[in-house]
């Protein structure tokens, strides 16, 4: 998959002007309309599928492009693969470039399948004929659309015809429309259509289509590269695609630098409560900031994934490609942040302490954004990932004697960072000074010595959100 060489002309879907061109968002303009689904289907040649089913591939395109979108197809039809698509204003060129064609009349009944060469001939023979400079295909659809309307049947009875030209029984229900067809009409397509022999599935081909009758290479033994390969290629395409969105990692800094000075003014140190409300905020902000960034990683490429899964791709391969390359942000944002916070705060506690809570605070909200991104739909992931930071604060924040503390303070993640904080600052006071904090300490619920064992939770709880977004993304 990985070392894979593209089977046909990379002309062939008419990309050679734009192949080096980035495909666009909705944010971003790139190519065409038309260019976008040329590449939806060449990402899918680019699998070298056993069968391929298309649902209006030529729509939106034009007669040149659809031409050749429909070449090169037909040149993976006559290297095995079996194409199916949905047409419904094919041109004559494009009719022609088919093998077999399926028309369907009112309720998905088959009022002709069979070789595109044999179609005008059938219905021909049932008094149904196309005018001189007429499309065929055009011609039928109105037909079965009740716009054209021939004198020897009506469109509710073509579905029939066929059935008793295939000498397949006719339903109970439609047996009333039997009555007014001639008997010698439909003899007469049994007659004139087997005459000429068997089906053939070589339509009338444009001469590049049937050109150099190379045959593609035996790929039956082929074998799908290991974990460690599709890491790596993973790790390349997620790093050049946030290199492509550095704008929008440089707008998150510099948020991060907004809000580390915007409440690193507002909550000045006091010593009565360790800064304990200035670090509140900055749970607040550094949570809610990281989790936005983190959706980003799952939220906008969930379809290319499924496609990606349902050929066999690997799913902790891709998994753990965005995140090694999430872990820039977990290195560089409590820089970000703390450069500002620290400047306006100058809190008691070291740079290095509060950059080492601030990290293990990132690694663990990010894994937990992993989850509502892929867990929930992108506008539902956005509303939890703004709820729960704000809730699990306030939960952290009440008194250790009252019953949400002691019941479920210890699973808020918010609570681990804020003693981690406030042990860090403690830290700080040494003699007399120290003696008169172990109240606030103690209001806390807080130990001196559980610093350690604050970063080992905040890791863990990481740790265990990742499993969950990993067996959530094998699930859905």
């Amino acid at each position: 998959m990985l070392d894979f060489q593209v089977p046909t002309d990379y002309s062939a879907n008419g990309h050679v002007p734009v192949r080096y061109s980035l495909v666009g968002t909705v944010e971003k303009r790139g190519i065409s309309g038309g260019q976008k689904k040329r590449v939806n289907v060449g990402l899918e040649m680019v699998m070298e599928p056993s069968l391929l089913i298309l649902d209006e591939p030529t729509t939106g395109l034009d007669s040149s492009s659809s031409q050749l979108l429909l070449r090169a197809l037909r040149r993976e039809a006559l290297e095995g693969v079996n194409i199916c698509m949905v047409l419904h204003q094919p041109s004559y060129t494009l009719f022609k470039m088919f093998d077999d064609l399926i028309l369907l009349a009112k309720g998905g009944l088959v009022a002709y399948l069979g070789s595109v060469k044999k179609i005008e001939e059938y219905f021909s023979s049932i008094g149904i004929d196309v005018p001189d400079r007429v499309n065929p295909p055009d011609h039928l659809i109105d037909i079965l659309e009740g716009i054209e309307k021939p004198t020897s049947v009506t469109r509710e009875q073509l579905p029939v015809i066929w059935m008793l030209h295939n000498g397949y029984p006719v339903p109970v229900d439609m047996l009333d429309l039997t009555e007014g067809l001639s008997t010698s009409s439909v003899s007469n397509s049994i007659t004139s259509v087997g005459a000429a022999g068997g089906q053939t599935f070589a339509a009338d081909m444009p001469d590049d289509s049937t050109s150099s009758g190379s045959k593609s290479k035996d790929l039956s033994n082929r074998k799908t590269p290991g974990l460690l390969r599709q890491y790596r290629y993973f790790l390349g395409r997620v790093l050049k695609q946030r290199l492509r969105e550095g704008q929008m990692q440089a707008v998150d800094l510099m948020i991060l630098l907004l809000a580390g000075a915007c409440l690193g003014t507002l909550a000045k140190v006091t010593d009565e409560t360790l800064d304990n409300a200035g670090y509140t905020y900055t749970v607040i902000a550094v949570s809610l900031l990281s989790m936005i960034a983190a959706l980003r990683s799952y939220s906008l490429d969930k379809l290319q994934y499924k496609r990606e899964a349902e050929a066999g791709i690997s799913s902790l391969a891709h998994f753990l490609s965005k995140d090694t390359i999430d872990l820039f942000n977990v290195i560089i944002k409590p820089v970000a942040y703390l450069s500002m916070f620290y400047f306006f705060n100058n809190p008691r506690s070291s740079f290095q302490d509060n950059y080492i809570i601030l990290m293990c605070l990132v690694y663990c909200v990010t894994g937990i954004a992993y989850v509502f991104a892929i867990a929930f739909t992108p506008s539902l992931a956005q509303l939890w990932a703004v709820l729960v930071p704000v809730v699990l604060t306030l939960v952290a924040n009440q008194s250790k004697d009252s019953m949400v503390h002691q019941y479920f303070g210890n699973f808020c993640y918010t609570k681990w960072v804020l003693e981690a904080f406030v042990i860090a600052n403690a830290e700080r006071y040494s003699g007399v000074w120290l003696i008169t904090r172990c109240k606030s300490l103690e209001s806390g619920g807080y130990n001196l010595h559980d610093w350690s064992l604050c970063l080992i939770v905040l890791i863990v709880n990481g740790v265990i959100a990742r499993i969950v977004a990993l067996i959530v993304l094998l699930t859905r």
